[in-house]
């Protein structure tokens, strides 16, 4: 899926916006806090290190940003990625009262043209990130760029109904996705008044690249290695990246 149809850069902003002040609660709620859970191994997937420098693209409220924070220790450095200013306003508030605003910035940019010099990062993470961005073959391509050779990304998101029938043997996953969708994600979202945002993710699925499509695309990125994990009984999925080591680039 190279752009989405769904997508606009305008109107993910918008949406993320209008989420923002009760993001952090339904992400509790909807996932029965299994989301940190999710969250923490993506971070392991994307092998930070002790005093490096880590991005988190689509940062939203800033979980993962401050898990790779604990991560990379005090003598390193994370940064922080969206197009929500709402969101990032949140992500600040909670780096400063984890005392831990010096190891932490965030920065309003678009995951498709990062402000970054190439070889900059020893990690990467996006958590929910790579379903909103209009162009995701040119999303992976930036992650690759500003990746340092060899350093690996990790990717979390939702899997799309294709990828939930073609990673795993049985319909019950896909089901169980729908289900969740429709009788969990979007009631509680309801009661905020957020039901049109968080259908949003139904429609979303629907044009959101499988799996082994993922994988393909991450190969025509430039990566070394790709792997694709189904996590949470194929409700959720992490697409691990590493980019090419000098060796193998010469």
């Amino acid at each position: 899926m190279p752009t989405s149809d769904i997508a606009t850069v305008d109107r993910i902003r918008d949406l993320f916006d209008r989420i923002a002040p009760h993001y952090d609660r339904l992400n509790d709620l909807l996932s029965f806090g299994l989301h940190r859970v999710w969250k923490e191994m993506t971070v392991k997937w994307a092998a930070p290190v002790l005093g490096g420098h880590a991005l988190d693209l689509c940062c939203g409220s800033g979980d993962l940003a401050l898990r790779l924070a604990r991560h990379v220790g005090p003598n390193g450095d994370v940064t922080g990625v969206d197009v929500s200013e709402n969101l990032l306003a949140i992500a600040r508030q909670r780096s400063q009262l984890q005392g831990w605003s010096n190891r932490l910035q965030w920065q309003l940019a678009d995951a498709l043209d990062l402000p970054f010099a190439a070889n900059t990062f020893d990690a990467v993470t996006m958590g929910y990130g790579l379903r909103n961005v209009t162009d995701i073959p040119r999303s992976l391509r930036e992650i690759e760029r500003v990746l340092r050779p060899g350093a690996r990304a990790a990717i979390l998101d939702f899997q799309s109904s294709s990828t939930t029938h073609e990673m795993t043997t049985d319909r019950p996953a896909h089901w169980l996705q729908q289900t969740y969708l429709t009788q969990i994600v979007e009631p509680v979202a309801g009661r905020l008044g957020l039901t049109a945002e968080y259908a949003y993710i139904r429609d979303s699925l629907q044009t959101f690249p499988d799996g082994q499509t993922q994988l393909k695309l991450s190969d025509k990125a430039g990566f070394a290695r790709s792997s694709y994990y189904s996590i949470a009984g194929g409700l959720m999925g992490v697409l691990v990246l590493q980019k090419r080591d000098c060796e193998e680039s010469t």
